[in-house]
């Protein structure tokens, strides 16, 4: 498994956090994420074989917040 940290602007409270989390769980290939509201930081283990980084940016986006791995 595979890690990466997606910096995740937009959130303003847990609701989004749920939300986010729910997203990124529910995209196929993620096996975990934790959301930080403070950090703005998702903590995302995924199988590299089964999806990408942009994949998992696309799923934070479809939620109407912003994304970025750099």
């Amino acid at each position: 498994m595979d890690l990466v940290e997606l910096k995740v602007s937009g959130m303003t409270c847990m609701g989004c956090v749920r939300g986010v989390e729910k997203a990124l769980t529910r995209t196929p290939g993620v096996s975990s994420a934790k959301v930080d509201l403070a950090s703005a930081l998702a903590v995302v283990e995924y199988d590299a074989a089964r999806t990408s980084i942009p994949v998992i940016i696309a799923a934070v986006e479809a939620q109407g917040y912003n994304a970025s791995n750099g």
